[in-house]
């Protein structure tokens, strides 16, 4: 057990983990519970969580995020309760980004209104697919009609909405991958998340795999499918900002361009993540244990103090990610010649492979390379030998 950090950042974000959900997707390895029996209490411990970590940030607050779990399941009152301890205990940017992640199946009209009322200014919605037998391979609590309508109806009432989808799932050809891409394209969201399905280790999918169950990802078919996404959303005007984010002019998400440029946040709840440019901690992904440390004014978390080698290479991973790239200036004012050295040496293979470019003092990468973005960035890793 430990209290709450001593070190106060300037300005950041704020991440609230909301731990539940209906039922269990089967690639899910997110902490949540299925069981809605303490939400109660749960709430209460992320108000109390957010007083005793007030001082952590003394700059304005420009972006909120819900995610979890599932964050269309709070109530209004819920919603509301959570938003007066933040407004009450922290300085709020004039007009911050506050975004709930939210399932189609809870976006019904009553509830895209409660939303509306509130201080929500953005939806982000786990769509993942069009398509009913992708749907079912997933696990996932909604159906190809509530996915259609439920963006149908939050577009009466939200501007800006991002929609996720998923791509490389098994069975899924090119042909309804293009499929769900029209049909987001069309619905006119500006905004698009999408992620390669992936196999995480103690999952449902990970054991329906290894049983023959559910055939296994194919990373060539997951590969055609994001040239098919990056030449699609081209098209229709979007900007790759990051690897698996899609934004028209005047919609990029704040948050997670901050995320990915390093700027610091807290993250509120059981199993959230909270960064400061020199260190990284996370709460236990209990939430049990997490409630039980609230009451008595404690925080269940660990943290790791990060190396300069460590922040150079969580700089590489996340520059390379995004459409800025990564600094040469930023490197060597950062961490030294040495390190700028032997980051030239490292992209130089890339470089004359074109899958790197270097321009403006800046290093890219390029279009062809984009699907290998992290392969590259980890040979471009500082490991001490």
């Amino acid at each position: 057990m430990k209290k709450h950090s001593e070190h106060s950042i300037s300005g950041g974000g704020i991440y609230i983990h909301i731990p539940f959900c209906k039922q269990a997707c089967h690639y899910c390895d997110f902490h949540f519970s299925t069981s809605l029996k303490k939400k109660d209490e749960l709430v209460n411990a992320l108000c109390k969580e957010l007083i005793l970590r007030k001082d952590e940030i003394d700059g304005e607050i420009e972006t909120i995020y819900f995610g979890g779990g599932t964050p269309s399941l709070l109530t209004s009152e819920e919603l509301q309760q959570i938003f007066e301890t933040v407004y009450k205990n922290y300085k709020i940017a004039e007009n911050p980004e506050i975004t709930l992640e939210a399932n189609p199946d809870d976006l019904s009209h009553s509830e895209i209104q409660k939303f509306r009322n509130s201080k929500i200014n953005r939806l982000s919605i786990g769509i993942q697919s069009f398509f009913e037998e992708d749907l079912k391979l997933m696990n996932r609590a909604h159906n190809a009609t509530e996915a259609l309508d439920c963006i149908k109806q939050a577009k009466q009432y939200f501007e800006n909405i991002s929609i996720d989808l998923i791509y490389g799932i098994p069975g899924m050809s090119n042909e309804r991958w293009n499929k769900n891409l029209e049909i987001a394209l069309n619905l006119d969201v500006p905004h698009l998340s999408c992620y390669a399905l992936t196999v995480e280790p103690k999952t449902a999918l990970k054991k329906f795999i290894d049983k023959g169950i559910i055939p296994a990802v194919d990373e060539e078919a997951a590969k055609e499918h994001y040239e098919i996404l990056v030449e699609e959303t081209e098209k229709a005007d979007f900007d790759n900002y990051e690897f698996s984010n899609f934004g028209k002019t005047g919609f990029h998400s704040r948050n997670n361009t901050a995320y990915w440029e390093g700027k610091p946040y807290i993250g509120i709840g059981p199993s959230a993540h909270s960064y400061n440019g020199k260190s990284r901690s996370w709460n236990v992904a209990n939430n049990t244990k997490y409630i039980k440390s609230i009451e008595v004014g404690e925080l269940s978390s660990e943290m790791e103090n990060l190396s300069k080698e460590d922040r150079y290479n969580e700089y590489i991973m996340t520059g390379l990610r995004t459409k800025k790239g990564v600094s040469l200036e930023k490197i060597e004012n950062e961490f030294g010649k040495d390190f700028l050295e032997y980051l030239l040496e490292q992209a130089s293979i890339h470089l004359k492979n074109e899958l790197l470019t270097l321009e403006n003092q800046t290093l890219k990468v390029l279009k062809k390379g984009k699907f290998l973005s992290d392969g590259i960035a980890s040979d471009l890793f500082y490991v001490e030998t």
